[in-house]
């Protein structure tokens, strides 16, 4: 049954982004394809987007299934689990501290926090938040790296951090980055030590009130018993339900939120608009961390940092399901873009990412080229293979896409990836080839062919193969030690 898309536009949608207004018909109706295109290719089971460009809705809708099996079409006003997302307010609220000069990121937490682990004490508030402090996991995980819904949680704070005493750290702190569910816990004890509150109450009155968000949930207990999609994950290629995580009350800093896309954009909208903290902290924080080895981290304050054309971008993800992005140039006073996807799962389990970028790729191909570049290549792996195809699409690369031989490879190459893990081995192929006609002399495009033709267990062809980029990378060594 093929499900059509939902789209709603409330008369009262000002509420969510000052001065909103909508943009064109036919940007609408090329983002409510690509999110038909991407429910038929992923196997999505229902889907929110909302699209915004300093202050002006470009784009609100919805489309398929808040729940499979009653055939429940999706709306734009349906609950959503939002999942890791759930950071994002524990971050404004820490930043909003330093702002005030509360809380200095370059101390230890354990100047805030009383009963940190011996192996803790003298990690930084800022390890904490941007994920390269090296403490360990607080929870068993399955394999897929979620908590396991069977295991029974500590009773409380104290009793987490008393029973990773003896556990070592992953890593020297500030050498790598490691996404971990404890370090918002630190974080979280460290906003109930400075407001002498539960972290629920900190997060109502100060963001949840404050940006009166009628349709946001710490935690499932007080949600409506109507208007919220069910859950799914992919499990061999079909959807099947799953039971989200009831996690303690001490959790709900990393997890446990819940609420519609008008909400999570009212909130995004209030922190890049510096409603919630100024703009000036925000181009403070919002900067790249150089860890100790010199390779830059991924994270700046709490937020998923990256590049894009000649945006920086600073979101999060829920894993495979929801993720928003905050693209802006070198001021956050104009050309602000604002992106929320929000999805009930996949039978293919698409990483969020991928959904993000495809919007992107839409809204406007020329400022993110390569999130263009990505759909496209999609587009192309799925097409029936032709003679002669893959110089033709390697022609039509060079002529529309304006990006330099290293950043191209490159995008290719994660393209391929991606593709390899949300689609299969077969359309990856396709990329993978297509970057070695791009890039006959490059070692790296010929081993990633070969890595795929390995992964499909084709060992003769990718000897070959490997052969090949070895080759050429010993080329490239002589040529360098002339």
């Amino acid at each position: 049954m093929i499900i059509r898309r939902t789209m709603t536009m409330l008369l009262g949608l000002a509420l969510l982004l000052p001065g909103a207004a909508f943009a064109d018909e036919a940007l609408s109706a090329a983002l409510t394809r690509q999110m038909e295109v991407n429910r038929q290719r992923y196997s999505i089971a229902g889907q929110a987007l909302l699209v915004a460009h300093n202050g002006k809705v470009l784009f609100r809708g919805a489309d398929g299934e808040a729940d499979v099996e009653r055939h429940e079409r999706v709306t734009a006003d349906h609950v959503f689990a939002a999942y890791s997302l759930s950071k994002l307010f524990v971050s404004v609220l820490i930043m909003q501290l330093v702002e005030q000069g509360q809380v200095d990121l370059d101390a230890p937490a354990s100047a805030y926090v009383a009963g940190l682990p011996a192996s803790w004490q003298a990690i930084r508030v800022r390890e904490f938040l941007d994920h390269t402090s090296g403490v360990p996991e607080y929870f068993a995980q399955r394999q897929d790296g979620a908590a396991s819904n069977a295991m029974a949680f500590p009773k409380d704070l104290p009793a987490v951090f008393a029973s990773l005493a003896d556990t070592p750290l992953q890593f020297a702190t500030g050498t790598d980055t490691r996404y971990t569910q404890t370090n918002f816990l630190v974080l979280t004890a460290l906003l109930e030590a400075h407001y002498g509150k539960p972290y629920a109450q900190i997060a109502d009155e100060r963001i949840v009130r404050k940006l009166q968000l009628g349709h946001t949930w710490l935690g499932p207990a007080a949600l409506p018993k109507q208007g919220v999609v069910r859950s799914y994950a992919g499990k061999d290629g079909r959807l099947v339900p799953e039971q989200d995580i009831d996690w303690p009350d001490y959790a709900h800093g990393h997890a446990g939120l819940y609420l519609t896309l008008d909400d999570l954009g009212r909130f995004l909208q209030a922190v890049s608009s510096g409603e919630l903290v100024g703009k000036a902290t925000l181009r403070r924080l919002w900067q790249p961390r150089t860890l100790t080895n010199g390779r830059r981290g991924g994270f700046a304050a709490g937020w998923e940092y990256g590049e894009s054309g000649a945006y920086r971008q600073v979101g999060h993800d829920g894993g495979t399901r929801v993720r928003v992005r905050v693209l802006f140039q070198d001021s956050l006073d104009g050309d602000v873009y604002v992106f929320a996807y929000l999805t009930n799962g996949s039978a293919k389990n698409v990483w969020s990412r991928v959904l993000v970028g495809s919007a992107m790729a839409v809204v406007a191909p020329d400022r993110f080229p390569a999130e263009a570049l990505s759909e496209s290549l999609v587009h192309y792996a799925l097409q029936t293979p032709a003679a002669g195809d893959a110089q033709a699409q390697a022609r039509s690369i060079r002529a529309k896409v304006a990006l330099g031989d290293a950043k191209l490879e490159r995008a290719i190459n994660t393209a391929g990836y991606s593709v390899r893990e949300n689609l299969g081995i077969d359309p990856a192929l396709r990329v993978f080839e297509l970057s070695t006609v791009l890039f006959p002399q490059s070692s790296n495009a010929w081993d990633s062919l070969a890595e795929a033709h390995a992964a499909k267990g084709d060992k003769d062809r990718a000897k070959a193969l490997y052969d090949k980029a070895q080759e050429l990378a010993a080329g490239i060594r002589a040529n360098e030690a002339r």
